[in-house]
């Protein structure tokens, strides 16, 4: 980090003078940071590639990749063991952690057409029921955990197997290979999120999440949709795992809604108020596919950005508190303007920098922050539904609703996170911020919404004079970073 001006430090050190001559400490500070308004590229949400490997695409929002697996690759023959699954995830994973990128992976044993199958060598193609399949599919699953559950280049992992696509169609898992496979997954993944194609009626005796495979579709928004936002209506189930999936460009009456492409679908009006409302609605977390938009297309760009504000979780610093007396204290209210929460237990930090290199000389953990609690709202206006009949039975107005007035019922409630921390470092001036971190290796990584930020992650907040326990605003001369532009963040995979 670079120095951010010598006005800085001027004006730094006239402030503390100052203060110090009066009377009264000024020992408390309240201060409400300006908000970020543009979209960020957040961790664990948003556009998601599809892909094995890492590319660099300069894709200006993409924090997950999803990776397609086929089983054999991990598998071939009985006496494969767990070593071929993590040399194959290495291989495929390398640069994730320094790219700051997590996959989201998917085994399969048949992709689409007849000659696309990809079972062991030593196993029966199509035998999706027998003993052998069900010894072979849960020892699978256990490696699997043991392989991923704890590598944090892992975000979230989608239960596939069964079908074509690893869709749970073509053919569907029977009532006992759900019971067997469900079990074996809630097993295998005690730390990381898993989802399933239908979770309002298959593998139901664990509450997996959802990969609805053609989001916002208007010939599926009934089928799908409304049976997505009855589970989370009635069991929350987007406040425990996330809902998410891939966009369709291929079948039925998609250029109604959400268009015929990626570039339709985020670029014109109306396809993208309806994707926004389908992801506040459902709560979505990622979706794939409709990040193939043109990048070069302005339109296409900007309500691209109108849209990964709407994905996941948004963090709004509201107003931050900072005392020093017998200790210091640090208060702040939070908002997530987002749709989903965040599913993960990441620290918040609080970080004392150095005022010349902005590079911490002290730090702690908050005990008492919880990020998975600050919820989105909830209650999005759904759509209005017309009655067709068919295996459709009901289709949405192709504009949300008839009055294109839309909201939550219940609005998202500000969070409050308090805490003090006992300091011992020399007497001096220092940069107080906060950081959300990866707890791979500790490092900041997760932004708030605010434009208090410097690059490598932190935010920076009011100065500490911990030579008279005063507190003081940011100079007008301090130079904030723009998170956008910020190419630095990480963590650690090993």
């Amino acid at each position: 980090m670079k120095i951010k001006s010598f006005t800085f430090f001027v004006l730094l050190f006239s402030v503390a003078f100052l203060f110090k001559a009066k009377t009264q400490q000024n020992a408390e500070l309240t201060i409400t940071p300006k908000p970020y308004e543009r979209a960020l590229r957040n961790p664990l949400k948003g556009f998601t590639l599809i892909g094995g490997t890492y590319e660099e695409t300069n894709h200006p929002w993409v924090s997950t990749t999803h990776t397609y697996i086929k089983w054999n690759e991990l598998e071939n023959h009985e006496s494969d063991g767990l070593d071929k699954i993590v040399t194959f995830s290495n291989e495929k994973w390398k640069d994730f952690a320094s790219n700051n990128r997590k996959a989201i992976p998917r085994v399969y044993l048949h992709y689409s057409a007849d000659h696309e199958k990809y079972w062991p060598a030593d196993m029966q193609t199509d035998d999706y029921t027998s003993k052998q399949f069900q010894e072979r599919v849960v020892r699978l699953i256990e490696r699997l955990g043991m392989a991923w559950d704890n590598d944090p280049r892992v975000a979230f992992v989608e239960m596939g197997i069964f079908g074509r696509w690893g869709e749970h169609h073509s053919p569907a898992p029977t009532p006992e290979m759900q019971k067997i496979v469900g079990d074996a997954f809630a097993a295998a993944f005690k730390n990381k999120k898993v989802s399933v194609r239908h979770n309002w009626s298959e593998f139901t005796q664990h509450p997996f999440g959802e990969y609805w495979d053609s989001w916002a579709h208007y010939d599926q928004m009934w089928r799908h949709g409304k049976s997505i936002h009855k589970v989370n209506t009635a069991k929350d189930r987007y406040l425990h795992n996330y809902i998410g999936g891939e966009v369709a460009y291929d079948w039925g009456n998609g250029d109604i809604q959400p268009g015929a492409t990626p570039t339709l679908s985020v670029s014109v009006e109306k396809h993208r108020n309806f994707v926004i409302n389908s992801i506040r609605w459902l709560h979505c977390t990622q979706l794939r596919w409709i990040a193939a938009y043109d990048r070069n297309n302005a339109e296409a760009a900007a309500g691209a950005e109108d849209i990964q504000k709407a994905f996941g979780y948004r963090y709004v610093l509201n107003e931050v508190r900072v005392g020093m007396n017998e200790s210091l204290s640090i208060s702040f209210d939070v908002t997530n303007e987002g749709s989903a929460p965040f599913y993960y237990d990441w620290p918040v930090e609080v970080s004392l920098l150095d005022p010349k290199t902005l590079t911490p000389v002290w730090t702690s953990t908050m005990k008492n922050a919880d990020i998975r609690n600050w919820h989105p709202g909830s209650g999005w206006t759904e759509p209005e539904w017309t009655h067709v009949g068919g295996w459709t039975t009901y289709v949405p107005h192709e504009n949300w609703n008839s009055s294109g007035i839309t909201g939550w019922a219940n609005p998202p409630q500000k969070n409050t996170v308090e805490e003090k921390f006992e300091v011992n470092i020399p007497e001096g001036n220092y940069v107080l911020s906060l950081a959300i971190l990866d707890p791979a290796g500790n490092v900041p990584s997760l932004r708030f919404a605010t434009a208090n930020y410097i690059n490598g992650g932190r935010h920076p907040l009011v100065i500490i004079n911990t030579s008279n326990n005063t507190i003081h605003k940011l100079p007008h001369s301090f130079q904030f970073d723009d998170p956008f532009n910020d190419n630095s963040l990480y963590y650690v995979a090993e």
